[in-house]
């Protein structure tokens, strides 16, 4: 691949550990990595790309998701339901998914992803249908050319257990832990620029075992690799906690190893100060995940709290059945104005929202290779219009998040391109989508 010379962007946030904004500035690429950034930068047999009045920002990174959910999208009887209630309603369609059902709605979803201007993704995928298997999810993101950390969920709990999901989806626990090994053998690579992690990932406390929480902790950490779960997502998952382990979510996972900074949690919105210190003081991470909070009521999540502390804060669009869209731009956005809303005009600002969305979440994912314009760091760049009618107008470019559109005109993942003038050029997503549609239209009709 030659070398790549990405010349006079108008704008660049490096988020670097200065947090420079430089202006008419060129950045060279070459194998992957960042180079160089500065003024009137030269290389021979470069490939250039024109980036005059663009700005560039790291590439987003999404630290929560569930890719699977995009076939089920506003699905009448979940569309206004609270968490529990909304997962009753789906866990009977899901069940009925398959290898090709996983393979194309990742697809969708990490399309969706890049042209919001994420270049990392992590995923969570806690059921495995009729054959299905993280390969899929895998398979996919090999396609569409986004970093991708897949993590092994699992259930273990059904409801003739006392546990949410059908029994019809929960596994055996020792096969679950089996299966994490050979995932994580087949294809978690933990060297840098890793276009592939994988982490271990029991998908909630209401469906996994205690026993199961602490050995998926033992065998992360054998293999040195990430643990991932919900945690404290509304006051139902606080009250479930108290009433069956007699214990706040944060206690609960403090006593079955699941603090440190080797584990992220999705959602967190109801944690005490208490918990907070716990997750400050051991560095454990948060996805915050605005869009679904808001779309399921949960509530608010104690952002600026958290940040305040010293806890690491991520984002995640979560799953599109609960938030119906993969935008990670927009996630970020509405992470600045729910802050707002909480604590004040002034509780967070347009740029520390990136940060968050940024450096944050390469931070909560153990990635010190990506989040930042910076030589040495992987080549995973966001390039945004600064000429179309949301920017028309605005004194600060820069912030974009305010004044600004949530879709890049082009994205690039280890100096690949995959967005070119506001489309995804790295596989056929049109035939994608008309999957898609059919596959939702059998699951609607069943």
């Amino acid at each position: 691949m030659p070398d790549l010379l990405i010349k006079d962007a108008q704008i660049i946030l490096t988020m670097d550990d200065q947090r420079r904004e430089l202006q008419n500035q060129d950045v060279l690429i070459s194998k992957g990595v960042i180079v160089d950034v500065g003024p009137g930068l030269e290389t021979v047999g470069a490939t250039i790309f024109d980036a005059r009045g663009k700005l560039l920002t790291p590439g987003l990174v999404n630290t929560h998701h569930h890719l699977y959910q995009t076939l089920t999208r506003a699905v009448p009887g979940a569309q206004d339901a609270l968490l529990f209630g909304w997962l009753k309603t789906l866990y009977p369609i899901w069940a009925r998914f398959g290898p090709e059902e996983m393979y194309i709605s990742a697809q969708i979803g990490l399309a969706e992803l890049a042209l919001s201007g994420c270049t990392l993704t992590s995923d969570h995928l806690y059921l495995y249908p009729n054959g299905a298997r993280l390969d899929d999810t895998i398979a996919a993101a090999n396609d569409v050319g986004l970093r991708f950390h897949a993590t092994r969920g699992a259930m273990s709990i059904g409801e003739s257990a006392g546990g949410l999901p059908p029994d019809t989806l929960v596994e055996n626990e020792a096969a679950i832990l089996e299966d994490c090994i050979r995932v994580i053998d087949a294809f978690h690579d933990p060297a840098p620029g890793a276009m592939v992690r994988v982490g271990v990932a029991p998908c909630s406390p209401f469906s996994v075992s205690r026993d199961l929480m602490r050995d998926a902790a033992i065998l992360a950490r054998d293999k040195g690799v990430m643990m991932h779960t919900h945690l404290a997502e509304n006051d139902e998952d606080v009250a479930y906690s108290l009433a069956t382990f007699g214990s706040r979510p944060g206690q609960y996972a403090e006593d079955l190893g699941w603090t440190g900074d080797d584990v992220w949690h999705a959602h967190c919105v109801k944690l005490d100060g208490r918990e907070i210190d716990l997750f400050a003081r051991t560095k454990t991470g948060v996805a915050h995940c605005p869009c679904s909070n808001c779309r399921l009521g949960s509530g608010i999540a104690p952002v600026r709290a958290m940040r305040d502390a010293g806890v690491p804060v991520s984002l995640g669009v979560d799953g599109s059945a609960s938030n119906d869209i993969g935008n990670i731009a927009l996630e970020a956005r509405q992470a600045m104005l729910l802050q707002r809303v909480q604590s004040g005009a002034d509780a967070m600002s347009t740029r520390e929202a990136l940060e968050i969305a940024t450096r944050g979440g390469a931070a909560v994912l153990g990635r010190t290779d990506c989040g930042q314009i910076a030589p040495g760091k992987r080549a995973d760049i966001a390039v945004w219009d600064l000429d179309t009618v949301e920017m028309a107008g605005s004194w600060d470019p820069a912030a974009f998040l305010l004044a600004g559109g949530s879709r890049v005109n082009a994205l690039f993942v280890e100096g690949r391109q995959i967005v070119s003038e506001g489309e995804v050029v790295s596989f056929d997503l049109p035939s994608a989508i008309t999957r898609q549609n059919t596959l939702a239209q059998i699951l609607a009709d069943g």
